[in-house]
């Protein structure tokens, strides 16, 4: 996944709009009816240390509950195989940041460490089959040396898996989940119903920021992904989603057609390459065949396999070459 993907996505989730409906619509848990949205924060870069700084492609909020912060560890896992060893990440990174809630006295009225909830967010085709929890990647020994075991589970939020959920739906009205929708899409429809959903959704003043992240995730990651090749608007000045969608929604007709046609044309482009490359071959094995005689099978074997500037050198030499040793010979 570029770079351009993990910028954009960390951009978005940096909207306190985009973690909230992350958690209220995906954490099917009970506490989370009891959080108070209106006091959550992002924990600034200055307070956290180097180590936990230096993970660019993860966000850390705090939520206030009951009389106390619980901290979101947000992970963004933008890679194209699943890493089966992130429990064990997880459980470092967790460590980094209670090491640093240590030493900024973050603790609850009880004088306890606040509780911390680890999410990982994945986008991969594949769906997530790494353990969850870092205890099912430690052996178990017999004996008693099991109760040293580390237990530490994190949050998997798997988009391909959760966009096909069956309780998902439009009505939702949540931010997050038609991001996905859009990311996930079965067809070019979705895509034009869930920026419709967005557009309808984020029309405040207040919203702006938030609109603007996703009109940029969307011309720059999303639709190059989707449509490399095809030219799209400049950006620049574009803060209306309901003018993406509308555009979108009239060119995206063309695309089936578009993509058809570029289709069309890279075959016909790799099918002269292909003709003149076997052309050339076949050229040289005239040649070869004249001036030595039948090919033993080990030349034979290094014709089929050449590259076009192997081919061009064989026959510049052609001439020349006194034996089929010295032809194929690399300079």
């Amino acid at each position: 996944m570029s770079k351009h993907h993990d910028h954009s996505y960390k951009l978005l989730f940096s909207h306190k709009t985009m973690v909230k409906d992350l958690l209220t619509g995906f954490v099917k848990e009970t506490w989370v009816e009891q959080l108070d949205f209106s006091k959550m924060e992002k924990v600034s870069g200055s307070y956290i240390s180097d180590e936990l700084r230096d993970r660019e492609d993860d966000m850390i909020w705090r939520v206030w509950w009951h009389d106390r912060w619980l901290y979101v560890y947000l992970l963004l896992e933008f890679q194209s195989s699943v890493d089966k060893h992130m429990a064990v990440r997880v459980m470092s990174y967790l460590g980094l940041l209670y090491q640093d809630l240590i030493r900024q006295d973050a603790f609850t009225p009880s004088g306890k460490l606040p509780p911390v909830l680890p999410i990982v967010l994945y986008n991969g085709e594949q769906r997530w089959t790494a353990a969850q929890n870092v205890a099912d990647l430690v052996e178990t020994v017999p004996g008693g040396l099991e109760r040293y075991r580390p237990q530490l589970s994190y949050l998997l939020l798997d988009e391909g898996a959760l966009v096909n959920a069956p309780d998902w739906s439009d009505e939702m009205r949540n931010v997050a989940a038609a991001l996905f929708r859009i990311e996930k899409h079965r067809s070019e429809q979705d895509v034009v119903d869930s920026l419709g959903h967005l557009a309808e959704w984020l029309s405040g003043p207040e919203q702006a920021s938030l609109r603007r992240a996703i009109i940029v995730w969307f011309y720059r990651v999303f639709l190059p992904n989707r449509a490399p090749g095809l030219e799209f608007p400049d950006i620049s000045d574009v803060t209306d989603l309901h003018e993406v969608h509308d555009m979108l929604a009239e060119r995206i007709k063309k695309w089936p057609e578009q993509w058809e046609a570029r289709g069309l044309e890279k075959g016909r482009q790799e099918g002269r390459q292909e003709g003149l490359h076997e052309g050339v071959e076949g050229t040289l094995r005239k040649q070869i065949e004249l001036k030595f005689g039948p090919l033993p099978a080990w030349a034979d074997e290094r014709l089929a396999q050449a590259t076009d500037e192997q081919l061009d050198a064989w026959v510049a030499r052609i001439l020349t070459a006194d034996s089929l040793d010295a032809l194929f010979t690399e300079e």
